[in-house]
C-alpha cells in the first residue's frame, strides 16, 4: 500500500421530496443529486501506529465522536479482514453542515480509495452497500453519475443527460442542522412517489423548472437571510435559484461558467460569504 491522494467532490440536490416519515424514524425521500466539482482532498497513506487515524484542519469532533471517515475505513478494513495502521489526512474546501454532503463523499472517497489501495475490487454494489451503514447521502458518491434517490436516499437510479451548465454556490457561513431541518418539517400525511412528476430534463429552462426543495419552508422561516439570498441570485441574472439539501448553501443557475463567476465577482464586493463558481462532474 502507498500514499495517494483522492478528490472527494461535493453534491448538490436539483429537487428534495420529502414523502412522509418511516417507522425506522427516517424520512421517505425522492431527490436528484449531481456532483460538482468543489472537492475536499483526501490523502490516504500506511500508518506508523497503529489503528486509523484521521486528521482533518480545522474541523473540531464532539467528544466520543469519530469522523465518518474513519469509520469508512475501519468498515473496509473489517470488510477485507486486515489488522494495519492507516492514516488519512483531509483538507478541506467543502463548508461543514452545508448541505453540500461533504461528509458523505469523504466517507465515500474512503471506501473506494481503500478498495483501490487495497487492490480488494469489491465492486460498486458492494461497496454502495458498506456506504448505506455510514450514511443515506454515501452510496450516491460511490454511484457517481447524477441519479434519482429514491427511499431514505439509497435507492439509485442513474438520470437521462442533464443541460450544460454552471452554478454559483452562496454560504453565507451559518451551519444548519439537517436533524432539525427533518424533525421541524411539518409532514401533514405521506406523499406517493407515483404522484411526483417525473425529473426529466432537457434545456436549462426544464432543468430551473424543476428546482424545488421541501426544507426551504422550515429552515427559510429560521434562517430568513437565505430566503433572500435565493431572491438575490434570481434577481441578479440566476435563471434559476434554490438550496441545496438541508442548506445553508443556495445554488444559482447560470449559462456557463463565465456567467457564474461574473455573479460571483458582484457577490465577493459586498460580503464575506463563502463563494463558489462551479461545474457538474
Amino acid at each position: 500500500m502507498r500514499e495517494q491522494t483522492f478528490s472527494s467532490p461535493a453534491k448538490i440536490n436539483l429537487c428534495l421530496h420529502v414523502l412522509g416519515r418511516r417507522d425506522d424514524g427516517y424520512h421517505e425521500l425522492a431527490m436528484a443529486m449531481q456532483r460538482v466539482n468543489l472537492c475536499d482532498q483526501i490523502w490516504i497513506r500506511p500508518g506508523g501506529m497503529p489503528g486509523i487515524r484521521v486528521q482533518c484542519a480545522g474541523v473540531e469532533l464532539a467528544a466520543g465522536e469519530e469522523n465518518i471517515a474513519a469509520r469508512a475505513a475501519r468498515l473496509m478494513l473489517a470488510e477485507a479482514q486486515l489488522d494495519i495502521a492507516i492514516e488519512i489526512e483531509i483538507e478541506k474546501q467543502i463548508p461543514v453542515a452545508a448541505g453540500l454532503g461533504g461528509g458523505s463523499s469523504n466517507a465515500a472517497t474512503v471506501l473506494l480509495g481503500l478498495d483501490q489501495l487495497l487492490d480488494l475490487n469489491l465492486g460498486k454494489n458492494r461497496l454502495m452497500e458498506l456506504g448505506a451503514q455510514l450514511g443515506a447521502d454515501v452510496p450516491f458518491f460511490i454511484f457517481s453519475d447524477p441519479a434519482w434517490a429514491t427511499g431514505t436516499g439509497t435507492r439509485l437510479e442513474p438520470l437521462p443527460p442533464l443541460p450544460e451548465v454552471a452554478y454559483l454556490l452562496l454560504n453565507p457561513k451559518i451551519a444548519v442542522s439537517t436533524a432539525w431541518a427533518y424533525q421541524s418539517l411539518q409532514l401533514t400525511r405521506g406523499g406517493e412517489l407515483a404522484n411526483l412528476p417525473r425529473f426529466s430534463v432537457v434545456t436549462r429552462d426544464d432543468l430551473c423548472a424543476a428546482l424545488h426543495n421541501d426544507l426551504e419552508r422550515v429552515v427559510f422561516r429560521r434562517y430568513p437571510l437565505l430566503a433572500e439570498i435565493k431572491q438575490m441570485l434570481l434577481a441578479q441574472g440566476a435563471s434559476g435559484a434554490l438550496m441545496s439539501g438541508s442548506g445553508a448553501t443556495l445554488f444559482g443557475v447560470y449559462p456557463d461558467m463565465a456567467a457564474a463567476e461574473r455573479a460571483a465577482a458582484k457577490v465577493t464586493k459586498t460580503t464575506d460569504w463563502l463563494v463558489y463558481s462551479v461545474q457538474p462532474i
